[in-house]
This record gives structure tokens, C-alpha cells and sequence, in this order.
């Protein structure tokens, strides 16, 4: 059976035929296939999003592993959790077949692989808690399947994201997400529409699971890390808006709490001291809303 994502797609037969504005045209149309695909999804996203909270609730981490483009959008969801959500880096982890040259360099040959996508996990300790997702456009990659296969032995939640279906990958998945873009542009390059439906989920997926537990008030990012310049201006301007201080009033309380945004919010908003706005906040998990409306008990 013709993998959808391998197929030649007959909107794009003359692209390199037409006019460069016509061209972009076409890739734009193309693109605009891909929201309503991963839409269509939502349901299994939301089951996701549920399972990897409770597991990471349980102390469990978010393990990606891919090849290729896929893994490099697996390596790229994990590296950004830290500075926006305070994510420890040893909770969100980013697999690639190749190794850490893969990221930038291309080793097409590693992802066929199995036996080295099942070390790969094994060599984390994934256990039970850990939720693993793996990721490939074609849903067949050995080194992904290998390393589900692993992870579905250690009785992680093994989460799929894939462009096919049905897929090998879905087999092994707990939860499989499949949204079917299409024949790309130019055929097989799954970089282009399959590489923005799974970078589309994946956004979905970590940023749910972090909205889960208690890290944003709203759709602020009140767990961010303050570690430059642009990023303490955002949590002074967040505390500023949610407290509805003024900019040196921000300052002072942010200076009270060292900085930590959360803990600011709770001590303006519950009118409580820091010490107490952080004992609220680890009995609430983190989450602000609770801390707000705890009785101090």
C-alpha cells in the first residue's frame, strides 16, 4: 500500500512550470490543508493532552522521539519547555535518531534503526509514569517504532503523531494522532505539510499539558523563566496587568519575591506574605487560582 505522505500530488504536477508567484501560490494552498487536518484530530489530542498531565502530575517527564524532521520538531517542542513553562530539563526530553549531530546535520540512515530507538529509551529508564510520544510523518520509521515498542514494555503512555493512516505506529500507540494532510508539494518532502501538522500537534500537546497543570493564570505564562531582559519585562508586565499594580509597585513585589511571578500574584491577589504564597502554591500544585482562594489552613 502507497503511503499517503509518498504519493505525487496532481495540484503540484507543473510547479516548477509556472510563474514564482504561482508557485507560492500553490504551497500556500497546500498549507491551508493542514489546520483543518490536525481540527479534525482534537478529540484524540484532548485524550492525550489528559493522559501525559496525570502521568506528569506523578512526577513522570514528556519524552519525544523521531527522526529526521520529526525528530527535530521532537527536540525542538522539548528544548523550549524549560525557559517558557520552568520545566526542569530532565522532565522534557527530545530523542533523535543520530544522536545530537542529527539536529543539524543529516543521518538519514540512523532511522532504520529499531534496535537504536529501543536503546534510546531504555538508556532514559522510561518507566511506568513517563509518557513517550513518538513522531514520524510516515508512521512506519523503524528507529520511532522501536523505541514505542520499548516504551510500551516499560508500561509508559505511548502517545503516536503520524501524517498516515493506518500505520505500524498505531499498533503501538495508546493514543494515535493522525492528521492527514495529503501529498506534499513536492512529493515525499514531509518537511513541508506533514513537518507543520505534527509541529501544529506537538504545540498542542505540551502546551495543553502545561495549561493542565497549573502553568498559566488565563493565557498568561506565570511559570516563565525571567532569565533575560525580554523575559523579565514579560513577567513585570504580567504581574502588573493581573495585580493591576503600577510599574514600580510591580518592581518592589517582584523584588519581595525574587522574582517568581506566580508567587507575586498570589501574595497581591490573597494579600498573604511570600513564604505563605509559596506553602499555598506547592499544596495547590502550582496552581494559582487555588493558592488564591486556599484559607490558609
Amino acid at each position: 500500500m502507497t503511503q499517503l505522505t509518498e504519493t505525487v500530488n496532481p495540484r503540484t504536477r507543473e510547479i516548477d512550470r509556472v510563474s514564482t508567484l504561482e508557485m507560492v501560490q500553490l504551497m500556500a494552498d497546500e498549507d491551508a490543508r493542514v489546520a483543518p487536518a490536525v481540527a479534525a484530530e482534537i478529540a484524540q489530542i484532548a485524550r492525550a493532552i489528559d493522559a501525559m498531565a496525570e502521568r506528569f502530575q506523578r512526577g513522570g517527564r514528556l519524552i519525544y522521539i523521531g527522526a529526521g524532521t520529526s525528530g527535530r520538531l521532537g527536540v525542538l517542542d522539548a528544548s523550549e519547555l524549560p525557559p517558557t513553562f520552568s520545566v526542569s530539563r530532565d522532565r522534557a526530553i527530545g530523542l533523535i535518531a543520530g544522536g545530537e549531530r542529527a539536529v543539524t546535520q543529516s543521518i538519514e540512515g540512523a532511522e532504520d534503526d529499531a534496535d537504536a530507538g529501543a536503546r534510546a529509551v531504555a538508556d532514559e529508564n522510561v518507566a511506568e509514569e513517563d509518557a513517550v510520544i513518538g513522531i514520524a510523518a510516515s508512521g512506519t520509521t523503524p528507529y520511532v517504532i522501536g523505541g514505542m515498542q520499548e516504551a510500551k514494555r516499560r508500561h509508559a503512555l505511548v502517545v503516536g503523531v503520524t501524517c498516515n493512516r493506518p500505520s505500524p505506529m498505531s499498533e503501538l500507540a495508546d493514543v494515535m494522532i493522525a492528521p492527514l494532510v495529503g501529498p506534499e508539494v513536492i512529493a515525499g518532502s514531509t518537511r513541508l505539510k506533514a513537518g507543520t501538522a505534527q509541529k501544529m500537534v506537538l504545540n498542542m500537546l505540551s502546551t495543553g499539558v502545561m495549561i493542565r497543570l497549573g502553568k498559566t493564570f488565563g493565557n498568561l505564562m506565570v511559570d516563565v523563566q525571567a532569565t533575560n531582559n525580554k523575559l523579565r519585562d514579560r513577567a513585570r508586565r504580567i504581574v502588573e496587568a493581573v495585580c493591576e499594580l503600577s510599574t514600580v509597585e510591580t518592581e518592589q513585589l517582584l523584588t519581595r519575591c525574587d522574582g517568581e511571578v506566580k508567587t507575586a500574584i498570589v501574595v497581591s491577589l490573597a494579600s498573604v506574605e511570600p513564604a505563605e504564597a509559596r506553602r499555598r502554591l506547592q499544596a495547590a500544585n502550582g496552581m494559582v487560582r487555588k493558592a488564591i482562594q486556599a484559607n490558609g489552613d
